[in-house]
Parts: structure tokens; sequence; C-alpha cells
């Protein structure tokens, strides 16, 4: 039986139906990463280079935008080569990485939303408290430590799954996932410790789900009651709410799919399902915020007009 120190690369599948359509989807995903990287770095740089842009709000937005630069760098490069490529393969190293960059990128997203609604809660129910609360230099630690703890909780599920005794060589998918690579291992007891791993993991991140629907709460509370408040939710947290929405729908059919697939369905629509939080979310959040934040939007307007 073929034990983990035995398997060096793995076999990715999840591309096999695509020979006859690959170099069309190449030069819509470099497009798709091209843009990516344009419209988050853009909106990085604005946050940046604009002093009266550093407030809660926007550096939380722009520690949003890096992890999606920092999620997408998992995905695109090694999936534009495997387009290229004959031979779908990685390392057991780099399938372990490429596991921990994508998974601790989603949860960090849920981390940052978390934060951004309780900056909403604050500025919209406890307005005179807001500045002593959410000063410049407590939101950029926030931010740090809030994008650092899921990475070491996904680091501790990576080295669980590091640990099996592995079976198989080959993964029906586009990309390297930790659920995937648990059912390949050969022994499903050992497994246990991986299962009680990810069942906590969700939990705490079920309690980020919970921390935001109570703050949203509070705030469509607050803001019945007043004109200004409504106006002030419409310009700031409908984006927050509409990339709270395309995050929780791509991550749902994300785990459905891990949970329940279905055998029958076909390979490009398993394909879509597996990545579509890879690519939806961070193309949408920066034009989301682009156009409907008034500042951003200005400062955008101001650059244009000078070229």
């Amino acid at each position: 039986m073929n034990n983990i120190s035995t398997i060096s690369v793995f076999f990715l599948s999840g591309l096999n139906e695509t020979r006859n359509y690959r170099l069309p989807l190449f030069f819509l995903t470099l497009m798709c990463y091209f843009v990516v990287l344009f419209v988050n770095v853009c909106v990085i740089l604005i946050i940046i280079l604009n002093n009266d842009l550093h407030e809660p709000m926007y550096i939380l937005l722009c520690g949003f935008c890096m992890n999606s630069l920092y999620g997408t760098a998992g995905f695109y490069p090694k999936f534009l080569w495997d387009l290229l490529s004959p031979v779908h393969v990685i390392s057991y190293s780099g399938c372990l990485l490429q596991t921990q960059v994508v998974y601790s990128f989603a949860v960090s997203d849920l981390s940052i939303l978390t934060l951004m609604a309780c900056d909403r809660y604050l500025a919209i129910c406890r307005p005179l408290e807001y500045h002593s609360i959410m000063s410049k230099q407590r939101v950029i630690t926030l931010v740090c430590v809030f994008w650092l703890t899921p990475f070491w909780i996904l680091a501790v599920n990576t080295i669980l799954t590091s640990r099996l005794k592995l079976c198989s060589p080959y993964l029906n998918r586009l990309i390297c996932m930790n659920g995937s690579i648990v059912m390949l291992a050969c022994f499903p007891a050992e497994t246990s410790l991986n299962s009680n791993a990810a069942n906590v993991t969700i939990a705490i991140y079920f309690l980020h789900a919970a921390v935001i629907g109570w703050s949203y709460a509070l705030v469509i509370k607050t803001c019945v009651s007043s004109v200004e408040d409504r106006k002030k939710f419409m310009q700031t947290c409908v984006p927050h709410l509409i990339s709270l929405s395309t995050f929780a729908v791509t991550i749902l059919f994300d785990v459905i799919y891990i949970r329940f697939e279905n055998k029958n369905l076909p390979q490009s629509l398993k394909n879509f399902v597996s990545i579509e939080f890879l690519v939806i979310p961070p193309i949408m959040n920066p034009f989301i915020y682009g156009f409907k934040l008034t500042k951003i939007r200005n400062k955008i307007a101001v650059m244009i007009k000078k070229k």
C-alpha cells in the first residue's frame, strides 16, 4: 500500500474535458486575471496615495483587495499553466501550499467582512465613540490580526492533512482542496482528527457570520427611524452587503459541491462551482466599492480627467 512518502505529485483531472477549447479558455482566464490585478491594485493605490482616504472603512477595503490578490495568486498562475500543458500535475508540497492559500483567502475574506460590519455598526449606532474605538492604528492592527488568525487556523488543517497516508495521486479537481486530499487517505479512521479540525474551523467562522448578522440587524434597526442614517446606510453599507451576499453564495455552492458531490453533473459545471469564489468576488468587489463609495468614485473621476 502506498504511503505519503511515495506520492511526490498529484494528477489533476478536472481539465480533461477541455482539450477542444483550451486556448480560448486560456485567453479568457488571462483576461480575467488581468482585470483582477488591475482593479484591485487601482483601489489599493488610490487608498494608499490619498491621505483623506486613510479612514477605517477604506483601510478595511484596502485589506480586502490585498487579500484578493493573495488568494488569486494561488489559483490563476497554476491554472493558466495547466491550460497550456498536456499533463496537469502539481507537486505534493505545491498542492498543500495551494490548499493553504485558497482556503485561508476564503476565510480571511469572511474575517474582513466581519470587521466591516462592526465598523458600520459603530459608525451608525455609536457615532460618538466611533473615532476613539476605530483609530487608524487599531484598524491596521485588526486587519493584520484578522488575516493572520485564519492563516494559522488553516495551517493547522493543512498540517493535519500532510500527516495522512495516501493511496492515490489522482485528484478529480482543477485545483487542490483539503477535502479532496483527505478523501485519498488509505485509512479513513485516521481522518477523524481532520474532520474535527474542519468542524471547529466551520464553527469559528459561523460565529463570524452570526456577528455580521447581529451588526447589520442593529444597523438596520437604527436606520429605520432616521433619514440621515438611511442615506448613510445606502451609501456605505450596501456595498458591504453586496460583497457579503456574493461571498456567501459562492462559498455555499462550493461547500454543497464538496459535501454532496453529484457524479452525474457535467465536469464543466463542477469546475465552475469549485473555483467561482476565486473568480467572481475578486472582480466584483473593487467595481462595487469603486462605483458606490463616493470618495473613491471621485478620486477615479479626477484621475481620468487628468489623463
